[in-house]
């Protein structure tokens, strides 16, 4: 139960942070969010599993909300607070504005940090030994360029002077790949119990998260540490209470990052390097002990490259597989019957492989331990073990994803193969990350709060329910609050429209309509459904508006929203032409955006090889994916895309949909409902 004492404090809280801020207004939703995440955290509903989904309008003051709530309850419980997003975005409102206004204007006393992963940081000694010798870099995929050693060297000099701390994003000028992986942080070879390693960046950085009472992560990072079993990275799991931002993007994110690939030809190229390993290893370990899995290691290498030419060879042999595209996606995650011996066989000797490069990986460090070997003669040997380490590793993940039984209750993994750049790369993915949610994190952390302006689609929770792997049933609490805007206020007229988009006369009457629409002298934005059918447009309309029409992918985003907020300051007409990747994310308030023109329903084309799969498992089990997949993704883009125009609560402005289909179509009235509450009007002919 949540202790009278803690209320008090909590209402304290709210009431100084609300007085502090200008032109504050009481929202009932906002002491309603703050109340419920208070009581969730604290097991008022359920000791054993707090989890809240809470659905926020904008316009609610989520990130005020969970800081009030979730703050002072971790305190109260001894737990951290970890507050992921998904993106850089919010990261930084988190960093530079809300954490340091909440830590001015309360009475509560807390530290915070931004924890990033491992690879964002440079270890020490590899940027050290650049200066000293090439040796290391004979591992490396790419090659050095002009300028490479340069730049290593300017880094290492403004490392030794306290003017650089080691982490990529502060170098104020992008730093290359191949440079970067040159001196980048790896968890084999830059280890703490090393001593040249204790003051690496990465170590540095991760005492800071240890002391911090609350973690700025992104979604990434947070399921780099899960996937490791928590506590890597981050504070264990069940010693953290966590606010997930942005939720809506966890279950894709956690797609991406449970999926694995490798090449067939690259990886025998770098295999037939692990013999430099075994005779360096021989070379600077003096004991029997490397003996056994020394040879281990090379034999099973020895079979992986046999085992890959195999594989190589059947997709030479079927060239037809990558005659319509350069993908090819196996049906139902199934490898063709051929492949099945050579696969089983990569699942095993991976796994030898890896076990080998382990126990010769605990030798050495035990030999370090001892004081046997010299600090330079170690460092260019554990920089090369864990090279093949972290291939070795991914390669495994791979074989074993490509060979796990079919279970018929469980979806089945997305398996396809591609080529780039002429080398033929194997691919697979999860098709639903629930279960694996459920596993590494649901059930392990001490407390979740999920919040997104859209968790719902066709006006329940249902479909992020299961991308997620929550239920109704499990103890998870879910709550949806209405935003503070005055949505009637707002005409959302659907034009009347000859043809729909998938007739032949769509092009033309879009222009047309388009036209019709726009207003001089205001802010305007026209999503897209299709790079192809905005510059279509933008080539028609160009002549007519010249500077005011802004496209997007002809000036990179900050560069569109400065010169658009220009031309409204200047009461000059400004038009945005966007496609998807405006519709969210993107904040015109007041006078920036007042006439919004949604061409066409967002259905997304289920084009990656991981939605045609998932696609194709639901027709599989006699489901319909349209009605299943596509309508609830595009209620939640139609409502992120309308979502554009209302900012603040005395924004105004007209939205207008271009596209008939949410009249005609049965799914358009669904579309429709889920939607805040606009004054909805249909055109009539004139």
């Amino acid at each position: 139960m949540l202790p009278d004492s803690l209320k008090i404090k909590i209402r304290a809280g709210y009431t100084l942070i609300t007085e502090a801020l200008p032109h504050f207004a009481t929202r009932k939703a906002q002491n309603y969010l703050v109340a419920e995440i208070a009581k969730v955290l604290s097991g008022e509903y359920d000791k054993s599993r707090r989890i809240l989904v809470a659905e926020a309008g904008t316009g609610i003051g989520k990130s005020l909300a969970y800081i009030l709530a979730a703050l002072p309850v971790a305190q109260h419980a001894n737990k951290k607070l970890i507050i992921s997003t998904a993106t850089v975005t919010l990261q930084e409102q988190l960093m530079h504005k809300d954490l340091p206004f909440f830590l001015r204007h309360s009475e509560f006393k807390f530290t915070f940090t931004l924890a990033k992963g491992r690879q964002r940081y440079c270890c020490e000694h590899k940027l050290f030994s650049t200066q000293e010798s090439s040796e290391q870099q004979v591992l490396f995929t790419e090659k050095p360029q002009a300028g490479d050693q340069e730049l290593l060297k300017r880094l290492h000099s403004a490392y030794l002077e306290g003017k650089w701390l080691g982490d990529r994003d502060s170098w104020p000028t992008p730093i290359a790949n191949r440079v970067w992986q040159q001196i980048v942080s790896d968890k084999f070879s830059c280890k703490r119990a090393l001593a040249n390693h204790r003051q690496c960046p990465f170590h540095r950085a991760r005492d800071y998260i240890n002391k911090a009472d609350v973690i700025v992560v992104n979604h990434a990072l947070l399921l780099a540490d899960l996937e490791l079993g928590g506590g890597i990275i981050l504070p264990e799991p069940d010693n953290c209470f966590y606010v997930l931002d942005e939720a809506h993007h966890l279950p894709k994110i956690s797609r991406d990052f449970s999926s694995a690939r490798a090449s067939i030809k690259g990886s025998q190229d770098w295999l037939k390097k692990i013999n430099q390993l075994s005779q360096h290893i021989n070379r600077v370990i003096k004991r029997h002990t490397t003996i056994t899995p020394g040879i281990n290691m090379l034999e099973s290498a020895q079979e992986i490259i046999k085992d890959l030419k195999i594989v190589e060879l059947f997709f030479n042999n079927n060239p037809s597989y990558f005659n319509e595209s350069n993908q090819y996606r196996f049906a139902l995650g199934e490898l063709p019957e051929a492949l099945h011996n050579p696969a089983s066989n990569l699942k095993d000797e991976t796994k030898k492989c890896l076990s080998a490069l382990n126990k010769l990986s605990n030798i050495i460090s035990e030999e370090i331990k001892d004081g046997n070997i010299k600090t330079k003669d170690i460092e260019p040997l554990m920089i090369e073990l864990g090279f093949f380490l972290q291939r070795i590793e991914k390669m495994h993940t791979l074989w074993v994803m490509l060979t796990r039984e079919r279970a018929t209750k469980q979806a089945p993994i997305a398996a396809w193969a591609e080529i780039e750049k002429a080398e033929i790369y194997l691919n697979a993915s999860p098709i639903e990350v629930g279960g694996i949610l459920e596993y590494m994190f649901w059930s392990q952390a001490a407390g979740v709060i999920l919040c997104s302006a859209t968790l719902t689609s066709l006006n329940n929770f249902e479909y992020f329910k299961r991308q997620s792997g929550l239920k109704s049933n499990d103890g998870t609490q879910y709550l949806r609050l209405k935003s503070p805007f005055d949505y009637p206020a707002i005409p959302l007229i659907i034009a009347d429209m000859e043809n729909d988009p998938t007739q032949a006369g769509f092009d033309d009457e879009l222009i047309e309509k388009i036209e019709h629409y726009l207003r001089d002298n205001e802010g305007n934005l026209v999503l897209f459904a299709s790079y192809w059918q905005m510059n279509l447009v933008a080539d028609k309309l160009d002549k007519k508006y010249q500077d005011a029409l802004l496209i997007q992918g002809v000036l990179s985003r900050s560069k569109l929203i400065e010169t658009h907020k220009q031309r409204c300051d200047q009461g000059k007409t400004s038009i945005i032409f966007g496609t998807g990747g405006l519709s969210e994310g993107l904040d015109l308030p007041g006078h920036y955006l007042t006439n919004l023109i949604i061409t066409k329903l967002p259905f997304a084309v289920p084009n990656s090889p991981v939605e045609e799969a998932h696609s194709e498992w639901i027709k599989a089990q006699g489901g319909n994916p349209f009605l299943q997949l596509s309508i609830p993704e595009t209620s939640k883009k139609l409502i992120q895309s309308c979502g554009r125009l209302i900012r603040k609560e005395n924004d105004t402005g007209q939205i207008i949909i271009l596209d008939k289909r949410v009249k005609t179509k049965r799914y358009g009235k669904g579309l429709l409902d889920a939607l805040p509450p606009f004054a909805i009007e249909f055109e009539n002919k004139h």
